[in-house]
């Protein structure tokens, strides 16, 4: 499968090197050949251009990967070529797939819409994909091409904010809670590097029980907290200072709301 990526922003080379090369073969297409090179040495097996038309040519699914204001002039500049392809997938920012089959027009291959996080470039991505006009094979197909990423669930068009929200800007709140922490491990007396690697780690566990188990997170909280003990004070502490309310707070937030 020949996969074409308009962009080589954050997630467009996040995602590049999401796909296995021996599942799909890669083009990144970007105006800056600055950017390609560095992308082309992080993934010596992907085909770079400057051109969209060039890596769109052939290919079977693109992917397209820019900010939201330069979607129209690029499916402007593709539409014909579009028409060809098997398949189009939008991670651009509140376009979804009925939205981009809009904008393609007649002759619209499958539209798929889908929000990574910057994870896909490291293996652990947490995805979420939707689509239109793709019967159940394309639809594994795709979701199969970024298995290398991590993982993608497949949810409904009305899901994919609450996907934004828990994974995509998710890790930047996870990444928060690791500097919060982080500061006080260093209050308490461990130097900076070695206490940012310990809430890593140990975010990193808590994942991993959660994975293994499959127990809900106050089970895993029970089986450390003892009468009386530590880790019950630290807990009630935090939440008398709004720990759980915040989070649930800045995931509404992230949420945009709909007017009128």
């Amino acid at each position: 499968m020949r996969v074409a990526i308009i962009g080589a922003g954050n997630m467009g080379g996040a995602l590049a090197g999401a796909i296995d090369p021996a599942v799909g073969q890669v083009v990144v297409a970007n105006p800056s050949a600055g950017k390609l090179e560095r992308l082309k040495e992080r993934y010596p097996t992907i085909d770079v251009t400057v051109s969209n038309r060039e890596a769109v040519a052939g290919a079977d699914v693109v992917v397209i990967a820019v900010k939201p204001w330069v979607l129209p002039a690029v499916i402007e500049e593709l539409r014909t070529d579009l028409s060809k392809v098997r398949a189009v997938v939008s991670v651009v920012a509140g376009v979804g797939p009925e939205d981009l089959a809009g904008l393609i027009g007649c002759g619209a291959p499958a539209c798929f819409y889908m929000i990574p996080n910057t994870a896909v470039s490291v293996g652990e991505g947490m995805s979420f994909i939707c689509s239109t006009g793709a019967d159940v094979s394309l639809r594994s197909e795709i979701v199969g091409l970024f298995a290398r990423g991590g993982k993608t669930m497949e949810v409904e068009p009305r899901q994919m904010t609450a996907g934004m929200a828990l994974s995509s800007c998710g890790i930047a709140y996870a990444m928060r809670y690791v500097r919060a922490a982080a500061q006080a491990g260093v209050e308490l007396g461990l130097p900076p590097a070695m206490a940012t690697e310990a809430v890593a780690r140990t975010l990193r566990g808590a994942a991993a029980l959660l994975e293994a188990n499959g127990l809900h997170p106050e089970e895993e909280i029970d089986r450390v907290t003892t009468p009386g003990g530590i880790t019950i004070k630290g807990l009630n502490a935090m939440e008398a200072a709004g720990f759980s309310a915040s989070v649930v707070a800045g995931l509404r937030a992230s949420v945009p709301q709909k007017q009128g």
